[in-house]
């Protein structure tokens, strides 16, 4: 359909255009004009000179003018909501005269209290009778009228109605995309919502905080109530920086439900000294509270963390109620950056530019891929390595062994690259033979990263048996490894010997040693000695004997009911009757329930029972295998939801795409937003 054409707006009988300024005929003032919109010339005529302004109604402008309501002031909240979202109010009309005197009129009340009543903290409808939470918004009470009664109301409510939902989708935008809240000041961002939804009075950032406020004050309501009926959770602490030189930690929780599922939530976010030694009394401080403030005191069996300053110590922090487990992922990252010799360092270092050349220059990118198809290679784009991730090293060196010969025809080809740069760009046939030979070395650590790092399943118990295994089989020297990548492997392997403790006699006593045992999967622990074994079945008895101690008080109730219960059961054996009819049951009687039950009913048998039982495949879930066999180890049951819990990485999603893109919003939020933010973000 054939768009009709726009009849000229009046406003340019008192402008005139010159190039991309105009000018105002009664003051000269000048204004900026890109074409089409009139928005600026309107709100001059109507502020300097509005006995001349155009009044046709026709001829306002399609890009209404959006006003923030920061510019008016009120002592009544719920004034001020009605004002933001009903349509029918419009505070920029007052009368010139009554603004200069300062008075104002007092807005419009909000047309949903024609329909709720309030009643202390709670709102009632009229209509139904529903009762809902009342915080001095009426973004519920909307929700309600839109959905239940908008056939039985008034067209101005449910106007009303769709700006609150606007104004919430603004609030939620913000939460999801961890949007800085300054973005409501933006010219561009007024005039898209002013296009967008007619006659919509935008919201202040004191209103849009309000908003995000209560969506964490819900939040942390149903999280409270969750930790409540949780017996252990543990912790992760995760340092990150923000510029400029803000150093923040992040409190993290992970449980397992009733259910047998894993969760991980946000806790808070603390901002740390600016200094660059933060004293390891106030981030201990700073966990305590953190454990006080959310109910979890006496609940939490590991604090696992990313601290590479030394700041978090089992050995140096104050007498603490969990133990300290370094981020695996962190401890992978030190090994590996201090295992890269210097003529490693300058192979990946030539690669970069290499990567970087065909990334940045169109001609040599457009020959590589006519390359790539007359080689019959795939069509894949160089991937350049990142300083902050080790493994972009192995994804770089992968991808150029891909396209080696394609990307070596684009250098000899000199109608594309000359001499002089060729020369500067290519790699020499030894360093792609340790290429070559490096990157399955590479991708085994990289490998062994994700399987930690994974946030669905439970990481922790595969950390010593994968750390094992890198030690004794991936990280030997083999005959036809290059010196380079002989010497790496040897380094790596000595490094993640000290940083894991593998020969330490305290190694039985490690979370994830012990998360290894309660793993039907590892719990055989073949990587370990046979005194290391011993070892660490002794620990788990132990653990077991803690766990009788701890329930002795609900144990010796339990057997107090059964002696009461005793008497009956005899008057009911010594019944000829009874012996004569059912001789499996007074079986049953005489010997008890559990005789030839497969349930262990001792500490040390269900210890016993458990270690003995057939291990299950490595691709089945630990969780999902304690869901179905519990009910065989009780007690082991509940060890395994106290230590199963504990994370092998401090953030598990930092290591992931989306992780990296999180971690880069984060650094754009003020200081006075990031614990809300990033608490409705994660726990979303």
């Amino acid at each position: 359909m054939k768009r009709a054409s726009r009849r000229r707006s009046s406003v340019w009988d008192c402008f005139e255009q010159e190039g991309k300024i105009v000018r105002c005929m009664k003051c000269d003032a000048t204004l900026k004009y890109c074409g089409g919109a009139t928005s600026t010339m309107m709100s001059h005529m109507s502020k300097h000179h509005a006995s001349t302004a155009p009044l046709d109604e026709d001829e306002k402008p399609v890009i209404c003018r959006v006003q923030s309501l920061e510019e008016e002031s009120t002592a009544n909240s719920e004034i001020m909501q009605a004002a933001i979202m009903s349509p029918n109010i419009n505070i920029m009309n007052a009368n010139p005269t009554e603004r200069d005197c300062g008075e104002k009129k007092r807005p419009k009340r909000s047309s949903v209290w024609d329909i709720f009543v309030r009643v202390d903290d709670e709102v009632h409808c009229t209509m139904c009778g529903t009762k809902l939470k009342y915080r001095s918004s009426t973004t519920n009470m909307m929700y309600h009228i839109k959905n239940k009664h908008q056939d039985t109301i008034p067209n101005d409510v449910v106007s009303v109605a769709a700006h609150t939902e606007v104004t919430e989708l603004i609030s939620r935008m913000i939460e999801k995309d961890m949007l800085p809240i300054s973005l409501l000041r933006g010219d561009g961002f007024r005039e898209l919502l002013a296009y967008t939804v007619h006659n919509y009075k935008m919201p202040s950032a004191e209103d849009i905080i309000r908003l995000i406020e209560g969506h964490f004050q819900e939040k942390a309501e149903e999280l409270l109530v969750q930790l409540g009926k949780v017996e252990k959770v543990a912790l992760t602490a995760d340092f990150w920086t923000a510029l400029p030189f803000q150093r923040y930690v992040t409190v993290s929780c992970s449980f397992i439900t009733e259910d047998w599922q894993g969760r991980s939530v946000v806790l808070q976010t603390h901002k740390l000294s600016s200094d660059s030694h933060t004293s390891t009394d106030s981030v201990t401080e700073r966990l305590f509270n953190t454990v006080e403030t959310w109910g979890i005191g006496g609940k939490v069996t590991a604090c696992v963390h990313n601290d590479t300053q030394g700041i978090l110590s089992a050995h140096e922090c104050p007498p603490v109620t969990w133990d300290y487990a370094t981020c695996f992922a962190t401890t992978l990252q030190l090994a590996v950056s201090d295992g890269l010799s210097e003529d490693l360092v300058r192979i990946i270092v030539a690669a970069g530019k290499l990567v970087k050349h065909f990334n940045h220059n169109l001609q040599a990118c457009e020959a590589l891929e006519q390359k790539q198809v007359h080689m019959c290679l795939p069509q894949h784009k160089l991937i350049q390595s990142s300083k902050a991730r080790w493994d972009t090293i192995c994804d770089m060196f992968e991808r150029l062994l891909e396209q080696r010969w394609a990307i070596k025809a684009v250098l000899s080809d000199r109608t594309i690259t000359i001499r002089q740069e060729a020369q500067m760009l290519e790699i020499e046939d030894d360093c792609w033979q340790i290429i070559e030979n490096f990157t399955p070395v590479l991708a085994t650590l990289k490998w062994a990263t994700t399987v930690i790092s994974a946030e669905t399943e439970v990481s922790i118990s595969n950390i010593y048996p994968i750390t094992f295994s890198l030690i004794q089989t991936h990280l030997v020297p083999k005959e036809n490894d290059v010196e380079q990548v002989s010497e790496f492997k040897l380094k790596v392997q000595k490094l993640l010997q000290n940083h894991m403790e593998v020969d330490s006699n305290g190694l039985a006593s490690k979370p994830a040693l012990i998360a290894s045992m309660l793993d039907p999967r590892h719990k055989h622990l073949s990587f370990l000695t046979p005194t290391g074994r011993l070892s660490a079945k002794v620990k788990l008895h132990e653990l077991v004997a803690k766990l009788d101690v701890i329930t002795t008080t609900v144990g010796l109730k339990d057997e107090h009911q059964e002696i009461l219960v005793t008497p009956d059961v005899s008057r009911e054996a010594a019944m000829p009757s009874q012996l004569r009819s059912d001789t499996k049951n007074t079986m049953m009687l005489l010997l008890g329930d559990n005789y030839s039950s497969s349930y262990a009913t001792d500490s040390e048998a269900q210890v016993d029972y458990y270690l003995r039982d057939i291990a299950p495949s490595l691709d089945i879930n630990p969780l999902d295998w304690w869901k179905v066999n519990g009910p065989r180890f009780p007690k082991l049951a509940t060890l395994a939801r106290h230590y199963l819990c504990v994370p092998g990485v401090s953030l598990p999603s930092l290591l992931s795409e989306s992780g990296q893109t999180f971690a880069k919003m984060r650094t754009r939020l003020a200081p006075e937003h990031v614990d809300m933010m990033i608490f409705v973000n994660r726990n979303a």
